[in-house]
């Protein structure tokens, strides 16, 4: 019998007590940026997200010596705090040169502000010690599909993808695919795209995708599915568990907030596919309730952690025997009233 997965945490540090919506004043203080890092540890979590101006702010104004310094400072921060950096992703949405995109933009000089972005991003993963660069491929897309040539826009993804895999020869590109927000209809919208754009790249080994839960959602897909798909191709870098209430703005609510089951099963898909065993982390990507007070507020990340853990005790004593039975007989009645007593603690007839 094989040793259970020990599984290891992460989350980004926009994550902590940012109190801003589009739609109204702030409702709590924000928290000091480098103060983060004292939370982790006590909070249950080893690995930090980063975009690449989390470690290095108003990185567009910056030199690569400046950029190298202050890389070196957050490596130091880490260290002392004994977290690892699970990856690094180039923030290429709020730029003015990316508001039509930013690899597949229409203008070849914002095209060529994205690259140079995404260079200093690898840098800067490198020097604090991560692999991972996540394209997060936000404004990739239109809002009228006649203003891009489809085609064209995904052979410069691909060529984008190669790009990063020829500039360092170590690096991993993880996509992490979404539909829509905040364009209309985004390229790459789901796991399936982005394990296509990995087969055709340059070195496929080197390209996997992230799945998140809310996302997969948005995209009228089962989370579960899509981790399974990309477990299959041995595509599944990471994840972003959360939870999403309908088909709207991405919410980022507690895991399993609106969906237990479908928690319940994204948690099974990873454990019965192996995921955790080479050291991959399951990634949060929770918001705070906008009505909640405090600073720091970090409820919501405690919350779903613990809640993750006590489902994969639900997962490890689901009775596989009697799910094995079910399903030869095809009597999937059974099998549904057994799942749900199973998650509701209550004894099976």
């Amino acid at each position: 019998m094989s040793t259970p997965t020990v599984y290891r945490f992460s989350f980004g540090p926009w994550n902590i007590s940012e109190g801003a919506d589009p739609f109204g004043p702030d409702v709590r203080a924000p928290y000091p940026h480098d103060r983060k890092f004292a939370l982790y540890r006590q909070l249950g979590f080893e690995g930090v997200q980063f975009h690449d101006d989390d470690v290095v702010p108003e990185l567009d104004a910056k030199t690569d010596p400046q950029i190298a310094a202050r890389s070196a400072e957050v490596a130091r921060m880490l260290r002392d705090e004994g977290l690892t950096p699970e990856f690094v992703a180039p923030r290429l949405w709020f730029a003015s040169q990316t508001v039509d995109g930013a690899y597949t933009a229409n203008r070849s000089e914002d095209r060529a502000y994205a690259w140079e972005r995404t260079r200093k991003c690898i840098d800067i993963a490198r020097a604090i010690g991560c692999r991972a660069i996540v394209l997060w491929l936000a404004r990739e897309g239109t809002y009228a599909r006649e203003a891009k040539d489809a085609r064209l826009a995904y052979q410069r993804l691909l060529e984008t993808v190669n790009q990063i895999l020829g500039y360092d020869r170590e690096v991993e590109v993880w996509i992490e695919p979404k539909p829509n927000e905040p364009t209309d209809q985004a390229y790459v919208p789901t796991t399936g795209h982005a394990v296509a754009l990995a087969y055709a790249s340059a070195d496929p080994r080197r390209v996997k995708t992230v799945i998140e839960s809310a996302h997969a959602l948005l995209a009228n897909l089962d989370p579960s599915d899509e981790m399974a798909f990309a477990l299959a191709h041995d595509k599944l870098g990471s994840v972003h568990l959360n939870d999403q209430n309908g088909l709207k703005y991405d919410q980022d609510k507690n895991f399993g907030a609106a969906n237990l089951r479908a928690a319940f099963n994204q948690v099974r898909v990873l454990e019965e596919g192996g995921y955790g065993r080479r050291g991959e982390f399951v990634g949060l990507d929770v918001k705070a309730m906008r009505t909640q007070a405090g600073s720091p507020v970090t409820d919501h990340l405690r919350t779903s952690r613990e809640l993750f853990l006590h489902l994969v005790d639900k997962v490890r004593t689901y009775n596989r025997t009697l799910v094995e039975q079910y399903r030869a007989a095809r009597d999937y009645e059974a099998l549904e009233r057994y799942t749900l007593q199973h998650l509701l603690g209550v004894g099976s007839r």
